[in-house]
């Protein structure tokens, strides 16, 4: 090879490594590479160095035992420390307990994971396509193909508070491809899931939710709006480059306490959220059994681990929607992963 061609050839690599070392995510390698935490506490403490302004950390552990660990605010302006009370905007995880609920109902004849959307809401043959064979199964299961609501351009600058106001935003739109064709997760479904229960019930999911799955596990502390708490209760959640508190904004999320969470997922994963074993048998062909949750200001992450038969819950108030602070989200929650 010519000298000057290998010349060129070095130069160009050196400046990619430079280039490279310019756009590493240091703190996050920093965060891989610190050594274990000796406790949970010691760990939680990390949160603000990872760009946290608040965590709340919740574990239980066989028996009903449960601990809390906490560190940074509830409210960053204030001053007021993260409260292991606190109610969370979960988001996402809030799919498990439509899921339960569909297997309840689908135990009780009250639904069929066969029957179509067209079955259920005729309403809307025409506006969403392939209505007339998307099954209840595949909205449960994120195989339908209708569009991802939340990705409609700058959804989050403005997001809807009621349900019509967020399925009109995907009405008419091409799908994204031929139903059980393929998985992509799209909280069009469980929207559609939702407005199903509605009708078969004859009354808001919601409130069947909270008979069949919240007050059979004592839990007090779970909500289904932001509507039904004290705002002084909540907390706060934020957004990297914007200083408003995001927790009086209304995105339709369940509320829950690091407890009563931790609760539901320990109910969910040793069975004592059925009532029976045909029940408990349908659950695990439509859904899993924990689940993460991201939305402005608020990320969830909530697992039972079996190895150490601990449900570990994690909640942390500051979000960024680059991708970045829920690496560090989950470097938090798993750390040396």
């Amino acid at each position: 090879m010519n000298r000057k061609i290998k010349i060129i050839i070095r130069i160009g690599l050196f400046l990619g490594t430079l280039i490279s070392l310019v756009f590493v995510p240091w703190p996050m390698v920093t965060a891989w590479i610190q050594p274990l935490p000796k406790t949970i506490q010691e760990q939680v403490d990390r949160a603000g160095d990872y760009g946290f302004d608040g965590i709340v950390v919740g574990v239980q552990y066989h028996g009903n035992h449960f601990e809390t660990y906490t560190s940074g605010y509830k409210n960053r302006v204030r001053k007021t420390p993260a409260d292991p009370d606190a109610l969370f905007k979960i988001a996402s995880v809030g799919k498990l307990y439509t899921a339960v609920g569909i297997a309840k109902l689908v135990r009780d004849g009250s639904l069929s994971l066969e029957k179509t959307l067209g079955d259920y809401l005729p309403e809307l043959i025409g506006r969403i396509e392939h209505a007339g064979t998307i099954t209840v199964n595949m909205l449960v299961t994120h195989r339908s193909g209708i569009p991802n609501y939340t990705d409609t351009s700058m959804y989050w600058v403005n997001p809807k508070e009621t349900a019509d106001e967020q399925l009109a935003l995907v009405l008419n739109l091409p799908a994204d491809f031929k139903p059980d064709e393929r998985y992509a997760y799209s909280n069009t479904n469980y929207l559609l899931l939702g407005k199903i229960m509605d009708r078969v019930l004859g009354y808001d999911h919601f409130q069947y939710i909270r008979e069949a799955i919240l007050e059979p596990l004592n839990l007090t502390r779970t909500f289904g709006s932001i509507t039904e708490v004290d705002m002084e209760d909540v907390m706060s959640g934020y957004y990297v480059g914007y200083d408003a508190d995001l927790k009086t904004v209304n995105n339709g999320s369940i509320l829950a306490t690091a407890e009563d969470l931790s609760k539901f997922i320990r109910a969910l994963n040793d069975g004592s959220v059925f009532r029976d074993a045909t029940e408990q048998n349908i659950y695990p062909s439509i859904y899993e059994y924990g689940h993460t949750g991201l939305i402005p200001g608020y990320q969830t992450i909530a697992n039972y681990h079996p190895d150490i038969d601990a449900v570990v819950v994690q909640f942390t108030n500051t979000v960024d929607f680059e991708g970045y602070n829920w690496s560090m989200s989950e470097i938090m929650h798993n750390p040396g992963s």
